[in-house]
């Protein structure tokens, strides 16, 4: 038998990678970096597109 795919779809936007941290250029005060967050508008932070038919039936 051959293993079954996952059948949600990665994200076209992201990559899948639905939460990055930007570094700001400065440091805190025990010397590491200060980073920010930043997620995905699209998936909503999910890595992957949500079918639409599930997202309308809702409503």
């Amino acid at each position: 038998m051959m293993p079954q795919t996952p059948t949600t779809r990665v994200c076209s936007h992201c990559d899948g990678f639905p939460v990055v941290h930007i570094t700001t250029g400065t440091t805190t005060a025990d010397g590491q970096r200060q980073t920010l967050p930043a997620t995905c508008p699209v998936c909503r932070s999910l890595g992957h597109t949500v079918l639409t038919t599930l997202v309308g039936a809702g409503k």
